[in-house]
Protein backbone atom coordinates (compact mmCIF):
# COMPACT_ATOMS: atom_id res chain seq x y z
CA UNK A 1 0.00 0.00 0.00
CA UNK A 2 1.05 3.67 -0.73
CA UNK A 3 2.19 4.78 2.50
CA UNK A 4 2.68 8.63 1.75
CA UNK A 5 -1.05 8.63 0.00
CA UNK A 6 -2.64 6.94 3.25
CA UNK A 7 -0.89 9.88 5.45
CA UNK A 8 -1.91 12.24 2.97
CA UNK A 9 -5.32 10.91 3.03
CA UNK A 10 -6.14 10.92 6.66
CA UNK A 11 -4.77 13.70 7.32
CA UNK A 12 -7.23 15.56 4.47
CA UNK A 13 -10.16 13.57 6.50
CA UNK A 14 -9.41 14.94 9.47
CA UNK A 15 -8.66 18.39 8.63
CA UNK A 16 -11.89 18.85 6.59
CA UNK A 17 -13.84 17.13 9.02
CA UNK A 18 -12.48 19.68 11.51
CA UNK A 19 -13.51 22.77 9.28
CA UNK A 20 -16.64 21.23 8.10
CA UNK A 21 -17.95 20.74 11.91
CA UNK A 22 -16.53 24.85 12.38
CA UNK A 23 -18.54 26.05 9.09
CA UNK A 24 -21.57 23.52 9.65
CA UNK A 25 -22.96 24.18 13.26
CA UNK A 26 -24.01 27.55 12.77
CA UNK A 27 -25.10 27.15 9.33
CA UNK A 28 -27.28 24.37 10.10
CA UNK A 29 -28.46 25.87 12.97
CA UNK A 30 -29.62 28.96 11.22
CA UNK A 31 -31.80 26.32 8.47
CA UNK A 32 -33.08 24.86 11.56
CA UNK A 33 -34.40 27.99 13.01
CA UNK A 34 -34.83 30.63 10.47
CA UNK A 35 -37.72 31.41 8.24
CA UNK A 36 -36.25 33.26 6.11
CA UNK A 37 -37.54 33.11 2.55
CA UNK A 38 -33.65 32.45 1.54
CA UNK A 39 -33.87 28.52 3.65
CA UNK A 40 -34.88 26.82 0.54
CA UNK A 41 -31.77 28.09 -2.14
CA UNK A 42 -29.50 27.61 0.93
CA UNK A 43 -30.48 24.41 1.16
CA UNK A 44 -30.50 23.80 -2.14
CA UNK A 45 -26.97 25.07 -2.83
CA UNK A 46 -25.50 22.88 0.69
CA UNK A 47 -27.16 19.69 -1.24
CA UNK A 48 -25.60 20.72 -4.52
CA UNK A 49 -22.70 18.00 -3.81
CA UNK A 50 -24.98 15.31 -3.40
CA UNK A 51 -26.71 15.31 -7.37
CA UNK A 52 -23.55 17.55 -9.17
CA UNK A 53 -21.25 15.09 -10.44
CA UNK A 54 -17.88 15.45 -8.93
CA UNK A 55 -15.73 16.32 -11.84
CA UNK A 56 -18.33 19.44 -12.33
CA UNK A 57 -17.92 20.85 -9.34
CA UNK A 58 -14.15 20.29 -9.68
CA UNK A 59 -13.81 21.89 -12.88
CA UNK A 60 -15.49 24.66 -11.28
CA UNK A 61 -12.82 25.15 -8.37
CA UNK A 62 -10.09 24.54 -10.86
CA UNK A 63 -10.77 27.29 -12.67
CA UNK A 64 -11.95 29.96 -9.86
CA UNK A 65 -8.79 28.83 -7.84
CA UNK A 66 -6.68 29.12 -10.82
CA UNK A 67 -4.97 32.12 -12.07
CA UNK A 68 -7.59 32.93 -14.93
CA UNK A 69 -9.50 34.49 -12.28
CA UNK A 70 -9.59 37.44 -10.03
CA UNK A 71 -10.52 35.52 -7.36
CA UNK A 72 -7.64 33.18 -8.40
CA UNK A 73 -5.06 35.99 -8.36
CA UNK A 74 -5.65 37.32 -5.49
CA UNK A 75 -5.77 34.06 -3.76
CA UNK A 76 -2.00 33.51 -5.50
CA UNK A 77 -1.04 37.11 -4.50
CA UNK A 78 -2.10 36.47 -1.06
CA UNK A 79 -0.50 32.93 -0.34
CA UNK A 80 2.23 33.15 -2.89
CA UNK A 81 1.06 30.38 -5.00
CA UNK A 82 -1.97 28.79 -6.25
CA UNK A 83 -4.21 26.35 -4.25
CA UNK A 84 -4.70 24.16 -7.39
CA UNK A 85 -2.78 21.40 -7.48
CA UNK A 86 -1.97 21.97 -3.23
CA UNK A 87 -2.75 20.33 -0.28
CA UNK A 88 -4.78 23.35 0.50
CA UNK A 89 -6.89 23.34 -2.58
CA UNK A 90 -7.74 19.38 -1.63
CA UNK A 91 -8.91 20.78 1.48
CA UNK A 92 -11.18 23.60 -0.22
CA UNK A 93 -12.67 21.07 -2.74
CA UNK A 94 -13.08 18.50 -0.08
CA UNK A 95 -14.81 20.58 2.55
CA UNK A 96 -17.15 21.95 -0.21
CA UNK A 97 -18.13 18.45 -1.60
CA UNK A 98 -18.38 16.83 1.71
CA UNK A 99 -20.53 19.97 3.08
CA UNK A 100 -24.09 18.21 2.84
CA UNK A 101 -22.79 15.16 5.25
CA UNK A 102 -21.96 17.35 7.67
CA UNK A 103 -24.99 20.42 7.35
CA UNK A 104 -27.85 17.63 7.15
CA UNK A 105 -27.06 15.38 9.83
CA UNK A 106 -27.00 18.72 12.30
CA UNK A 107 -30.18 20.30 10.83
CA UNK A 108 -32.04 17.70 11.41
CA UNK A 109 -30.69 16.94 14.90
CA UNK A 110 -31.01 20.90 15.95
CA UNK A 111 -34.62 20.78 14.65
CA UNK A 112 -35.50 18.15 16.94
CA UNK A 113 -34.56 19.96 19.61
CA UNK A 114 -37.49 20.69 22.15
CA UNK A 115 -38.60 24.55 21.40
CA UNK A 116 -39.81 25.05 24.73
CA UNK A 117 -35.96 24.61 26.49
CA UNK A 118 -35.18 27.26 23.71
CA UNK A 119 -37.94 29.75 25.20
CA UNK A 120 -37.49 29.04 28.86
CA UNK A 121 -33.44 29.73 28.16
CA UNK A 122 -34.41 32.88 25.87
CA UNK A 123 -36.50 34.05 29.20
CA UNK A 124 -33.39 33.75 31.27
CA UNK A 125 -31.49 36.01 29.35
CA UNK A 126 -29.62 33.74 27.24
CA UNK A 127 -28.42 34.97 23.84
CA UNK A 128 -29.13 33.04 20.52
CA UNK A 129 -25.28 32.09 20.59
CA UNK A 130 -25.22 30.82 24.03
CA UNK A 131 -28.40 29.04 23.35
CA UNK A 132 -26.76 26.94 20.53
CA UNK A 133 -23.31 26.10 22.69
CA UNK A 134 -25.14 25.51 26.05
CA UNK A 135 -28.88 23.95 25.01
CA UNK A 136 -28.54 22.83 21.03
CA UNK A 137 -25.36 21.14 21.15
CA UNK A 138 -25.42 19.09 24.54
CA UNK A 139 -28.82 18.00 23.03
CA UNK A 140 -27.60 16.98 19.74
CA UNK A 141 -24.61 15.02 20.35
CA UNK A 142 -25.96 11.79 18.40
CA UNK A 143 -26.24 14.68 15.16
CA UNK A 144 -22.58 15.82 15.90
CA UNK A 145 -21.22 12.38 16.13
CA UNK A 146 -23.32 11.57 12.75
CA UNK A 147 -21.67 14.33 10.90
CA UNK A 148 -18.04 13.85 11.94
CA UNK A 149 -18.32 10.17 10.95
CA UNK A 150 -19.91 10.80 7.31
CA UNK A 151 -18.05 13.75 6.69
CA UNK A 152 -14.79 12.26 7.27
CA UNK A 153 -15.55 8.47 5.77
CA UNK A 154 -16.90 10.57 2.32
CA UNK A 155 -13.46 12.73 2.28
CA UNK A 156 -11.50 9.35 2.84
CA UNK A 157 -13.34 8.15 -0.41
CA UNK A 158 -12.91 11.07 -2.79
CA UNK A 159 -11.84 10.84 -6.24
CA UNK A 160 -13.26 13.21 -8.93
CA UNK A 161 -13.23 16.32 -7.46
CA UNK A 162 -9.60 16.18 -5.34
CA UNK A 163 -8.41 14.52 -8.45
CA UNK A 164 -9.26 17.53 -10.52
CA UNK A 165 -8.55 19.83 -8.31
CA UNK A 166 -5.14 18.42 -7.04
CA UNK A 167 -4.08 16.23 -9.87
CA UNK A 168 -1.65 13.24 -9.04
CA UNK A 169 1.30 14.71 -7.07
CA UNK A 170 2.76 11.94 -5.07
CA UNK A 171 3.13 13.28 -1.22
CA UNK A 172 1.37 16.18 -2.51
CA UNK A 173 -2.01 15.57 -3.74
CA UNK A 174 -1.77 12.26 -4.15
CA UNK A 175 -4.50 10.39 -2.14
CA UNK A 176 -5.84 7.18 -1.34
CA UNK A 177 -8.21 6.66 -4.09
CA UNK A 178 -5.73 8.24 -6.59
CA UNK A 179 -3.34 5.38 -5.62
CA UNK A 180 -5.95 3.03 -6.30
CA UNK A 181 -6.75 4.35 -9.76
CA UNK A 182 -2.91 4.48 -10.85
CA UNK A 183 -2.61 0.53 -9.55
CA UNK A 184 -5.65 -0.59 -11.66
CA UNK A 185 -4.23 1.65 -14.44
CA UNK A 186 -0.84 -0.10 -14.32
CA UNK A 187 -2.25 -3.72 -13.79
CA UNK A 188 -0.95 -3.99 -10.15
CA UNK A 189 -4.00 -5.84 -9.12
CA UNK A 190 -2.70 -7.23 -5.91
CA UNK A 191 -2.22 -4.09 -4.55
CA UNK A 192 -4.98 -2.73 -5.96
CA UNK A 193 -7.18 -5.36 -4.42
CA UNK A 194 -4.99 -4.16 -0.59
CA UNK A 195 -5.70 -0.66 -1.20
CA UNK A 196 -9.47 -0.96 -2.06
CA UNK A 197 -10.13 -3.42 0.99
CA UNK A 198 -8.36 -1.37 3.13
CA UNK A 199 -10.74 2.33 1.91
CA UNK A 200 -13.58 -0.31 2.29
CA UNK A 201 -12.71 -1.31 5.69
CA UNK A 202 -12.83 2.38 6.62
CA UNK A 203 -15.85 3.06 5.85
CA UNK A 204 -17.43 -0.26 7.16
CA UNK A 205 -15.83 0.23 10.29
CA UNK A 206 -17.44 3.80 10.15
CA UNK A 207 -20.91 3.25 9.57
CA UNK A 208 -20.75 0.30 12.17
CA UNK A 209 -19.25 2.84 14.73
CA UNK A 210 -21.96 5.62 14.05
CA UNK A 211 -25.39 2.56 13.71
CA UNK A 212 -23.66 1.10 16.82
CA UNK A 213 -24.56 4.72 18.66
CA UNK A 214 -28.29 4.69 17.44
CA UNK A 215 -29.54 1.47 19.79
CA UNK A 216 -27.64 3.45 23.14
CA UNK A 217 -29.46 6.73 21.97
CA UNK A 218 -33.08 5.26 21.39
CA UNK A 219 -32.56 3.38 24.91
CA UNK A 220 -32.42 6.50 26.48
CA UNK A 221 -34.89 8.53 25.06
CA UNK A 222 -37.03 5.04 25.86
CA UNK A 223 -35.90 5.59 29.60
CA UNK A 224 -36.61 8.98 29.26
CA UNK A 225 -40.41 8.15 28.31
Amino acid sequence: MDTVALLLTLRLALVTTGILLVLAVPLAYWLAFTGSRAKVFVQAVCALPIVLPPTVLGFYLLVALGPRTAFGRVLTHLLGHPLAFSFAGLVVGSVIYSLPFAVQPLAAGFAAVDRSMLDAAATLGSGRCDRMLRVVLPLSRGSLVTASVLSFAHTIGEFGVVLMIGGNLPGATRTLSIALYDQVQDFQYAQANRTALFLLGICLVALMLLYSQRPARNARSGDLV
